[in-house]
């Protein structure tokens, strides 16, 4: 089939896509893509033979959890984006290194991640975005199940949503941590991007929105101004709002678009969230504690003396600053323990490892009535 001579386009300078330029030779170029294909599919191989020959050094009878580690998963991706030249993008190499490494740690067995459900949630996405495909995410109704089920090892990790950057603190999340035994290993922030979804053919054949509290809040201002008399239906989840625009004919849903491609649903409108930044963090818990990984956080369940006593909040945060440990977040949530007495949950920068926030937290520690380092885990790499 003879070339063409390639057409620059006016708006890029660059050469549209499908065109080859004049003088260029597409059957060596091919050649030397396919070189390279055979060279990465050995190099992929070997790497997995060699994560394969780690997992065997450190028990022959081990499980995949035990192989897992958060802390040098964030070390290889970071290093993946600061020798990265393009023309890739920084979130096209995480998501390949990512998969690289959810393949070679699934070779014997894939971790069983637990997730806040049903399928096409967005807590599902993040779980995907952690740990790869290679892994068997396990869809529960309740963040509490999450839990249970991680903390009876039925599942190796939990996934579950904590705060979302427009509608604040999934307190839920907060207060399943006062009684369980469960570390944070991780975080995941996912950014958000909501649609309209139905079976109808247009806006006017709306009568009802069904979507998650969170979610109808994140779109509230698109709502207003384009469904304002619609009535807006709080559900468990997202997927469950588009499980019943499947089968409800006058609702829709606000969900993702993999909602829609699992609920057979069409796209009415789209992005419609009230930020462009609307982005939600979600925590990887675990039953253990990792290594630092460098560039790590830190997660605090404390309380003082008590909401009567002056000053006590104060007396609690003066060790992070004495040392200077970054404060990033303070959230206070009842202890139910007894009325009016509060727990605060604190994220600081840095490992427990590392000296300044080893010394800090030996000092809070004697301050506190409560005192318990929930994760020290590696910040979201993107």
């Amino acid at each position: 089939m003879p070339r063409s001579e390639g057409k620059v386009s006016k708006k890029t300078g660059r050469a549209r896509i499908g065109v080859v330029p004049k003088g260029v030779d597409l059957a060596q170029i091919r050649g030397r893509i396919d070189a390279i294909d055979e060279r990465l599919q050995e190099l992929l191989n070997e790497r997995a033979r060699l994560a394969q020959a780690v997992g065997i050094s450190k028990s022959a009878a081990g499980r995949v959890v035990d192989y897992y580690r958060p802390e040098r998963e964030a070390e290889v991706l970071r290093r993946a984006l600061a020798r990265n030249s393009g023309p890739l993008r920084d979130e096209e190499i995480v998501r390949l290194f990512r998969e690289i490494m959810s393949a070679c740690l699934a070779q014997q067995e894939p971790l069983k991640v637990a997730f806040l459900g049903p399928e096409g949630t967005f807590c599902q996405a993040a779980v995907l975005k952690q740990f790869g495909h290679s892994v068997r995410a396990l869809p529960l109704p309740t963040i509490d199940e999450v839990f249970r089920e991680v903390e009876a090892a039925i599942a190796d990790f939990g996934v579950v949503p904590i705060e979302n950057s427009s509608e604040g603190t999934v307190n839920h999340t907060l207060d399943s941590f006062l009684g369980s035994p469960l570390k944070i290993c991780g975080e995941v922030e996912l950014r958000i991007n909501h649609h309209l979804l139905g079976r109808m053919r247009s806006l006017a054949d709306v009568r009802r929105v069904c979507a998650h509290p969170q979610a109808l809040a994140q779109c509230r201002g698109w709502l207003d101004e384009h469904l304002p008399q619609v009535e807006r239906v709080p559900v468990s989840s997202n997927a469950e709002g588009a499980r019943r625009a499947r089968d409800e004919r006058d609702s829709a849903a606000v969900a993702s678009r993999a909602a829609a491609e699992i609920y057979g649903l069409e796209v009415l409108a789209s992005d419609i969230e009230d930020r462009p930044d609307n982005t939600t963090r979600f925590l990887v818990i675990g039953r253990k504690l990792f290594g630092a990984s460098g560039a790590d956080r830190t997660t605090l369940l404390v309380s003082g003396s008590g909401t009567d006593d002056s000053g006590a909040l104060f007396r609690l945060l003066e060790p992070l600053a004495a040392h200077r440990v970054n404060m990033t977040r303070i959230e206070s949530r009842p202890s139910r323990r007894r009325k009016w007495d509060y727990v605060f949950f604190i994220d600081v920068e840095g490992h427990v490892t590392d000296p300044p926030v080893a010394k800090a937290l030996a000092a809070l520690e004697k301050r506190c009535t409560v005192f318990k380092v929930l994760g020290s885990y590696p910040r979201a790499v993107l």
